[in-house]
C-alpha cells in the first residue's frame, strides 16, 4: 500500500486538522509538516561526513569517565551504546529527567528537554559543569586530558591549537554526528519498498496519522523539532512539570529505548502511547490502537551508519 492510501475512512478529520494547528501554532513551526508527497515523516538521510581524527578523539572522550568530578561518570554512562544511545535503568534519580538518545541527534533543532542547547558543542560543554550530569570543572578536565600523552597527541594531530574546551567540545560533536541511523524499515517504505513493513505496521501508521500523532512527530526526526506542552488536553498530573513545555522527543529507534515520557516513568512502548492518548490528544486509545502504533514505531529502528 502506497504512503498516499494510509488514511482510512476511519479518520477524524476534523480532529486531525485541530490537532496539527494547535501544535504548529504552539511551536511557532507552521511550514514545519509540509512534505513530499503528502507525507509529514521524511527518510532519514545520510550522516554530514565527519573528521576522522576527530570522530575518534570524541568517541574515545565520549567514553571517558575522568571527566567526571568523581571520574566514574562518562557520557557513555548514559547515554549507553548498547541500549541505542539512553539509559538502561527503569528511573533517573529523583529531580532528574530521563536521558533522551544521542542516536540521530544533530537532526534535533534544540538539546535537552528543554531546549537549553543550540549545538552539540554547546551541550557537551554544560554537560561537563551540570552537577546533575559530570559535575566536573572544566580546568580539570582540561588538566586531565593534558597530561594524557595519547590525547595531546590526537588533539595535536585534529587541531591547531592543541586541547582546548572548544576543541573537546568539538570532538565530541563530531562523534555524536556519526551516530545517526538511516536506512529503517519505513524509511524504505516512505522510498517506494512499499512490502518493507507489513499489513499491521501500515496500519499502525494510519492509527497515528488518524489519531494526530504525526501533528508533533513528524520531519525526518519523527520529532525533535518542536516545543510542546505536556498535558494539552488534560491537565498532566505531576505538577512540576504542570505548566512546562518539553523539546519533542524524536521517534527513531523508540523500540529500543525503553522507559519513555520525561522521568523515564513508562514502562513500556504501549504505555507511553495510552498517556499521550489521553494526555496529548484528548482521548482513550484502544489496547489495539496501542498495539498497532507500537508495531509501527519499530519499523523506525535501524543501526547506526556507517562511521569513520
Amino acid at each position: 500500500m502506497r504512503p498516499s492510501e494510509q488514511l482510512s475512512k476511519r479518520k477524524p478529520a476534523s480532529r486531525v486538522r485541530a490537532g496539527l494547528a494547535v501544535c504548529c501554532v504552539f511551536a511557532g513551526l507552521h511550514g514545519a509538516l509540509a512534505a513530499p508527497a503528502g507525507e509529514a515523516i521524511l527518510p532519514l538521510p545520510q550522516a554530514a561526513r565527519q573528521d576522522p581524527a576527530k570522530v575518534a578523539l570524541g568517541r574515545r572522550l565520549f567514553s571517558d569517565a575522568r571527566l567526571s568530578g568523581d571520574k566514574r561518570q562518562s557520557c557513555a554512562a548514559c547515554h549507553n551504546p548498547a541500549a541505542a544511545q539512553t539509559r538502561t535503568q527503569a528511573q533517573p534519580r529523583p529531580g532528574m529527567l530521563d536521558a533522551p538518545t544521542v542516536f540521530n541527534a544533530a537532526f534535533n533543532f534544540r538539546l535537552y528537554w528543554d531546549g537549553r542547547a543550540a549545538t552539540l558543542e554547546q551541550q557537551a560543554g554544560s554537560a561537563i559543569e551540570n552537577p546533575a550530569e559530570m559535575a566536573a570543572r572544566w580546568a580539570d578536565v582540561l588538566r586531565t586530558v593534558e597530561q594524557d600523552a595519547d590525547y595531546r597527541r590526537g588533539f595535536s594531530a585534529a587541531f591547531r591549537d592543541g586541547v582546548t574546551r572548544a576543541n573537546i567540545e568539538q570532538a565530541i560533536a563530531a562523534y555524536e554526528r556519526t551516530l545517526t541511523t538511516p536506512g529503517s524499515r519505513f524509511d524504505r517504505y516512505l522510498r517506494g519498498d512499499y512490502g518493507a513493513i507489513s499489513a499491521a505496521e501500515r496500519e499502525g501508521y494510519a492509527r497515528f496519522k488518524q489519531a494526530g500523532c504525526v501533528a508533533c512527530h513528524q520531519g525526518v526526526n519523527v520529532g525533535g523539532n518542536m516545543y510542546q506542552q505536556l498535558g494539552v488536553m488534560e491537565a498532566y498530573p505531576d505538577r512540576d512539570v504542570a505548566a512546562r513545555r518539553f523539546k519533542v522527543p524524536s521517534l527513531r529507534n523508540v523500540a529500543r529505548t525503553a522507559p519513555y515520557l520525561h522521568d523515564g516513568s513508562a514502562a513500556t512502548l504501549e504505555q507511553a502511547i495510552g498517556i499521550m492518548f489521553r494526555y496529548q490528544l484528548g482521548r482513550p486509545g484502544s489496547k489495539e490502537d496501542q498495539a498497532l502504533i507500537a508495531q509501527f514505531l519499530a519499523t523506525l529502528s535501524a543501526p547506526p551508519g556507517a562511521q569513520p
